[in-house]
């Protein structure tokens, strides 16, 4: 299992925006082929940074979700919305 945390922040006043996309995605993104589980952060001392962690049965599940029209059409929205570019981890568990 592949667990992913993206880190996203934002325009201050695009905040808003980016979660109206984002509920409008969640369940398309958690019902995706591979998909486990979702959810959605916020960095407590800034207002602006939020992160998305999931789950994905795979790297090539999660391949398959990046190069997918779902997430094209979900990044397209989002992307404009940055304040500065994302970073994304993939992580598994050692212990």
């Amino acid at each position: 299992m592949i667990k992913r945390i993206v880190k996203m922040t934002f325009i201050p006043e695009k905040i808003d925006e980016f979660l109206s996309v984002f509920n409008a995605s969640k369940n398309k993104i958690k019902s995706f082929e591979g998909c486990s589980h979702l959810e959605l952060w916020k960095e407590n001392a800034s207002k602006n940074i939020f992160f998305t962690y999931s789950f994905w049965a795979s790297a090539e599940a999660l391949e398959n979700y990046r190069n997918s029209e779902t997430f094209k059409n979900i990044w397209s929205k989002t992307k404009p919305l940055f304040a500065e570019k994302a970073e994304a981890w993939s992580v598994e568990i050692v212990e």
